[in-house]
């Protein structure tokens, strides 16, 4: 979803509608991936909280990447310490 999401903003200049409509048709492709994990997951024991944690640390590590390699955006230490917070969110979601 990261760069379906965000591709567009390297781009300034394409029309919002065509941006729009590239993005979904580019979403298609992970939804047709995230669904059956998803219930995968779930089937095997996952609860709903921690699939939707799970698939967000996915998504801030790829993004980091995306925007560092693709938006050549700089990746400052106070991120790095945002995604301490973060798992300690995952921690406490699959601590028994």
């Amino acid at each position: 979803m990261t760069f379906a999401w965000y591709w567009h903003l390297k781009d300034k200049g394409i029309a919002l509608w065509k941006a729009i409509l590239i993005s979904w048709g580019i979403a298609f492709f992970e939804y047709c991936l995230t669904v059956p994990a998803n219930r995968s997951g779930y089937t095997t024991g996952w609860t709903g909280f921690q699939l939707k944690i799970v698939q967000e640390i996915i998504s801030l590590v790829i993004f980091c990447i995306f925007a560092v390699l693709y938006l050549r955006e700089p990746f400052h230490w106070k991120y790095v310490i945002s995604f301490l917070f973060i798992l300690g969110a995952v921690y406490f979601a699959f601590k028994k």
